[in-house]
């Protein structure tokens, strides 16, 4: 582990933290210090006087991760403890990195905005969102993004805007050392001539098709080009395939559950059976679009 000499803080610092409670999987090792920010100029002061050998995680809601038994080293920061500003100016929101994408679009609507319904649909954080172009119900994020904030290792806050990234399907190209804090949305004002589906009927039809309630990360494997990942494991036999406590969802086959204690070696493992015998039976290469976080035990 590293040494870290922590600077003063208004947020909460924690040391040899299990970071079960961190993910939407309940699984991994402990963090060897976790940090809640008071707000972005607290986060900007612990950057700031924080050793840059010392590594940094950053986590939102902890949904499309899968941080390993051998826990992490440096400092977590969470970003959803305060980094939740929401702000509308004329035909755009500004958000914050961790703020949920669900709120997020639930208060655009309520300001009388749409375009970014889908939001509602994806269980994380802005933050989350923008690094990897999270998508549902048709949508992605970078679509709507007119600029971003990012912070740097010495605390600096970069304002860029949307064209100097490369971004695709659960793809960003992001810049060295940077990490996003916000981003500046474009909106458009409700028009009533037009039948928008609401966000009750989008989350109606996520809850019928995917297992809400259950232990999850969301999609683990990204839709290969023409076609499903959920019906290449479906075809391949794969729906309850289970290894120790991880099965794959009988409801929606790109979802692997945690049912029984799993631990994050269990779902690793998987995760592997199920790229093999999709690449086997299919010839087919699964990526995943979960990011694995932290040391094997």
């Amino acid at each position: 582990m590293t040494s870290i000499n922590t600077p003063e803080t208004r947020g909460e610092l924690l040391f040899d933290v299990s970071l079960s409670r961190y993910n939407t999987w309940g699984v991994g090792g402990h963090a060897e210090c976790v940090f809640h920010p008071a707000d972005l100029e607290d986060l900007s002061n612990f950057l700031a006087h924080t050793d840059v050998q010392v590594p940094i995680t950053w986590l939102g809601l902890g949904s499309n991760v899968l941080i390993r038994d051998g826990g992490i080293d440096g400092v977590v920061i969470i970003t959803q403890s305060g980094l939740k500003e929401i702000d509308f100016e004329k035909s755009t929101v500004y958000s914050q990195a961790g703020t949920a994408c669900a709120k997020l679009a639930r208060a655009s609507v309520s300001n009388g905005f749409q375009g970014i319904e889908f939001l509602a649909g994806i269980p994380g954080t802005v933050g989350g969102a923008l690094a990897m172009n999270a998508g549902a119900f048709g949508g992605q994020t970078w679509e709507h993004v007119i600029q971003v904030d990012t912070i740097n290792r010495q605390g600096e806050i970069i304002t860029r805007h949307a064209c100097e990234f490369e971004y695709g399907y659960r793809y960003v190209k992001s810049f060295y050392d940077e990490w996003f804090v916000g981003a500046r949305f474009e909106l458009k004002a409700k028009n009533s001539d037009t039948n928008i589906i609401s966000i009750k009927d989008l989350l109606a039809q996520r809850a019928a098709s995917q297992p809400i309630g259950k232990k999850n990360c969301g999609s683990v494997f990204k839709n290969p080009e023409h076609g499903f990942a959920a019906k290449l494991i479906e075809q391949c036999g794969l729906k309850g395939f289970a290894i120790g406590g991880a099965c794959v969802s009988q409801k929606h086959a790109n979802f692997i559950l945690n049912e029984a204690n799993a631990t994050a070696s269990d779902i690793e493992r998987l995760i592997t059976h199920v790229q093999q015998t999709v690449y086997q039976k299919c010839h087919v290469e699964l990526i995943p679009e979960v990011k694995f976080l932290g040391k094997s035990s």
